[in-house]
């Protein structure tokens, strides 16, 4: 087993009475996404498409690190690893979902899109949140999105069925557009732009929901036979975990491209000690630093859990 890959049981982290498993902690409502830390190969060239094709303002810059957002927060954290490895067929990053704070922002990153002739994978309505899908130079996968009104989301569980017979219904781009119809690509991202969820590639999907759901308390919105959709709150999805790369897929090499750690904030101390509390006593390492701690998955994907 790689040294970093705790072994999570499949009931680990869940409390039991008399042998029988009771109800799972839960993550607070008031959870937020903080930023995701990527390895790039090229710090300079990410730093620029990120600016160009995205629009990101750039926070801080150094010789090898990179913070990139809004002007406000940090969103996505670069860092640079010249004899980084493109990502292959093991567990890692799927995608992170940069969101928008209304449809026209969503908009105007299509025409920032469309104006530095940036490739796009795929665009999609997924009813709660609309998304267009693309890679960065390394092949970071990116989803920008913006959420629909709430009171408008259809049941999860119904929807991700009707996506797994289907998938989703196309983006209508004509429709976006003509919510900043007449406007010119703006150069930069206007404030409000968060980190919406993050999608990533695990070989068990099982092992991920003990860690996922059990130990640190996402509740499980919806279920398909490849993947599951979690969060806090209600919300649609903070995480999806998928075995898209193949049941069994190994943990991510050392010196890959792709992701470095992912970011979990919670309102006060005592709500980082209470997951902090439950990791350890599921046998997972909790790596403690002055805002929170950071842990990894079944297959050592990091995420780090902190005060806001």
């Amino acid at each position: 087993m790689h040294p970093c890959v705790p072994s999570i049981p499949p009931d680990a982290g869940r409390p039991h009475t008399a042998g029988v498993p009771t109800t799972a902690p839960t993550l607070p409502a008031t959870l937020r996404l903080g930023a995701t830390h990527l390895t790039v190969t090229d710090l300079d060239r990410s730093v620029a498409w990120y600016q160009t094709a995205l629009g990101l303002r750039v926070h801080r810059h150094d010789a090898q690190r990179a913070e990139l957002g809004d002007g406000e927060a940090a969103t996505l954290v670069l860092q640079e690893d010249a004899q980084a490895r493109r990502a292959g067929r093991h567990a890692g990053l799927y995608h992170v979902a940069l969101l928008y704070p209304s449809r026209e922002e969503l908009a105007r990153a299509a025409l920032r899109l469309s104006a530095s002739q940036t490739r796009i994978q795929g665009a999609s309505d997924h009813v709660t949140h609309e998304a267009i899908y693309l890679p960065d130079p390394d092949g970071n996968g990116l989803e920008l999105a913006a959420d629909r009104p709430r009171e408008t989301w259809p049941d999860p569980q119904s929807q991700m069925s009707e996506f797994s017979r289907g998938g989703p219904m196309p983006l209508d781009f004509g429709g976006l557009l003509g919510t900043v119809e007449g406007e010119r690509a703006p150069a930069h991202v206007q404030p409000g732009l968060r980190t919406g969820h993050l999608h990533l590639h695990v070989g068990d999907l099982d092992r991920a929901l003990a860690f996922y759901g059990d130990v640190l308390g996402f509740e499980v919105q919806a279920r398909i036979p490849t993947a599951v959709f979690v969060s806090a709150g209600g919300y649609h999805h903070h995480l999806a975990f998928n075995v898209w790369q193949g049941e069994g897929a190994p943990p991510m090499p050392e010196r890959t491209v792709g992701l470095r750690h992912w970011t979990v904030e919670l309102a006060t101390p005592a709500e980082v000690a209470e997951v902090r509390e439950r990791v350890r006593a599921a046998g997972a390492a909790a790596e403690e630093d002055p805002q929170g701690f950071l842990t990894r998955d079944p297959w050592g994907l990091a995420v780090r859990l902190v005060t806001a």
